[in-house]
């Protein structure tokens, strides 16, 4: 009597539940359509646009960030070194170069889905372009790891995976095509554990 309603509560449960969980592993696979690869970096530039697919769009409203206008910024990240290995908080790495043209600009680590750091942390969770140091080429050397470096440091969550994040603000190549051009810093393991 009760097992044709039970099997169809069973089969709504499931058609729910499964929906509901690939929707919300569609919005977290990516940010959408339209990346631009420059090496580990990585960077969505229509995606704080009018033109933006509808996965950037549910991507947006479910992650509740500030967006840019094309003008204002562009957001880059980096999950790899240049080796295509994960970046890892049990390892050490070398972020070196430039960046291109930006009046501002932002470096911070934080595990991947994370939020980023809190200003009130007594170790150097973000850096930015007013406060690094430089050679007299205009190049910076960065250290990215978890345990105190001398010179430019940047601390990384000490396990697991995590993310760079460098936003550049005001940057004539954010609304650029020629996006591809651009040089970005590189980002070398430089070892892992005790090493």
């Amino acid at each position: 009597m009760f097992r044709v309603p039970i099997l169809i509560a069973i089969a709504l449960a499931i058609a729910f539940g499964g929906g509901i969980w690939s929707t919300l592993v569609a919005l977290d696979a990516t940010v959408g359509f339209g990346a631009i690869k420059l090496g580990p970096w990585e960077a969505f530039p229509e995606v704080q646009t009018a033109a933006a697919d509808p996965y950037a769009k549910s991507h947006r409203a479910n992650g509740g960030r500030l967006l840019y206008a094309s003008a204002e910024g562009l957001v880059f990240t980096a999950t790899v070194d240049e080796t295509g290995a994960r970046l890892s908080g049990n390892c050490t790495y070398k972020l070196t170069g430039h960046t291109p043209q930006a009046r501002l600009w932002t470096l911070f680590a934080a595990p991947p889905g994370g939020a980023p750091p809190s200003a009130q942390s007594d170790l150097p969770t973000a850096l930015n372009s007013r406060i690094v140091l430089r050679d007299e080429a205009g190049s910076f050397d960065i250290a990215l790891a978890a345990t105190a470096r001398p010179g430019n440091w940047l601390a990384v969550p000490p396990n697991g995976p995590f993310r760079l994040t460098l936003t550049l603000f005001d940057t004539p190549t954010a609304g650029s095509s020629g996006l591809i051009d651009l040089t970005m810093p590189r980002i070398e393991k430089t070892g892992c554990g005790n090493a």
